[in-house]
């Protein structure tokens, strides 16, 4: 919908967006596996689909129509979701779910904003978190990867670890500290750094799960372009408050399903046709555990839609940590059903037991959400003092300069 033009009804809006796709949606490859078992890798087919959906509106219909939206409000632009989902065409309610872009749309340089914002959209980047270090993962505001400002770019040196797809990536999002003679929240900044460069060294991490998902990340005299700053100088730590809460949206949204490949169902909810294929359906236990399993998940879209509902362009939201939090445990109660469900059938392993192997797969990798995007501990400490309003806990450091803070001098 162009600037000025008078706004379209719900029907029309609808008409419009499934004559689009009857026009364009042919359907696309599966995407493959990253390197390690690490996301995905699109394919050309994927990309090219995603240029149209991005060129047409589609892609991110609640922003300004100058930054390739149709400034719809957010009932209409869910509207269009259900459209491509209907098809199951990728690509649209990227306003919502593209941490990437949403951030850097927020916050990103006038001169950098729209080099990496089409790109961001239209996944021709790829892109990896850089937030964690040996000595700051529950505290993030603990950084001591530092960037140096020389001339017209920063120097980075320092390390992160607990970075997915960092050995694909061509940018991180990285938080680095620039003062040091201010308290820890005040002193850090965030950055777009280019990572296919002679300084960032990028070493794999071996899961319990046999996957390689996550890396360690070595900075020595990395260069990152001042353009590729985010906010103000010292002021990454709103930033990043953005980006956390787009990621833990996300994760609070959906999970990684099993990795067998074997069919489960034709449509049926998983777990009851595991139970009805194991013979076990008519168990009470069982059927009582489906059944609180699929009431959790309920509950959480529920409030994880409540929760994007009220998330607005470059803001954060307290109330994305119970999406997260309540994520991270469905997935441990539903490998826990799997699990019951099985039996002693459980314990076998490999791809001669499908069931078994994802049963286990899923229980180890459950673990996954209950760290990553901040841990349930740090969720729950979220929830009391933003959300409950309870006190917060003691922080002797907070308000000390952090060069003078223990173990930095």
């Amino acid at each position: 919908m162009a600037d000025g033009a008078p706004a379209l009804t719900d029907d029309a809006l609808r008409a419009e967006v499934r004559a689009w796709l009857a026009e364009h949606w042919k359907g696309l490859p599966q995407p493959r596996p990253g390197p390690g078992g690490a996301g995905w890798t699109t394919t050309p087919e994927h990309r090219a689909w995603l240029a149209k959906v991005v060129e047409s509106g589609w892609a991110a219909p609640r922003w300004p129509t100058e930054w390739y939206g149709r400034g719809l409000a957010d009932h209409q632009a869910r509207i269009i979701e259900r459209e491509f989902a209907a098809v199951g065409a990728p690509g649209s309610g990227q306003d919502r779910t593209n941490l990437w872009a949403n951030t850097a749309l927020a916050y990103a340089s006038p001169t950098f904003k729209p080099k990496i914002v089409p790109q961001l959209l239209k996944q021709e980047v790829g892109m990896c978190l850089l937030y964690s270090e040996p000595g700051a993962g529950s505290d993030l505001a603990g950084i001591r990867t530092r960037a140096d400002r020389n001339g017209d770019h920063f120097v980075v040196n320092g390390q992160k670890v607990w970075t997915s797809g960092a050995a694909t990536a061509d940018y991180g999002m990285l938080i680095a500290r620039t003062d040091w003679d201010v308290p820890k929240h005040k002193g850090i900044s965030f950055f777009f750094l280019p990572m296919k460069q002679e300084g960032v060294e990028v070493r794999p991490l071996h899961q319990i799960t046999g996957e390689s998902h996550f890396n360690e990340v070595f900075f020595t005299d990395a260069i990152c372009p001042a353009e590729n700053l985010l906010g103000a100088p010292g002021a990454g730590w709103g930033v990043l408050q953005t980006a956390l809460a787009y990621e833990r949206s996300v994760m609070g949204e959906g999970a990684r399903g099993p990795r067998s490949g074997v069919a489960e169902s034709n449509g049926e909810e998983p777990l009851i046709a595991l139970a009805r294929e194991a013979g076990v359906l008519g168990d009470p236990l069982i059927r009582q555990e489906i059944a609180k399993v699929i009431g959790y998940r309920r509950l959480n879209a529920m409030n994880t839609a409540r929760a994007k509902s009220d998330l607005a362009q470059g803001t954060s939201s307290s109330i994305m940590s119970l999406g997260k939090l309540a994520m991270s445990r469905i997935l441990h109660e539903e490998a826990r059903v799997r699990t019951l469900i099985l039996g002693a059938g459980s314990l076998l392993e490999g791809p001669d037991h499908p069931r078994a192997e994802d049963a286990n797969f899923l229980t180890l990798n459950a673990y996954f959400t209950s760290i990553g995007g901040g841990t349930d501990q740090i969720q729950r400490n979220i929830i009391g003092e933003r959300v409950l309003g309870l006190p917060k806990e003691p922080e002797v450091d907070r308000d000390v300069p952090f060069r003078q803070v223990r173990g930095n001098a």
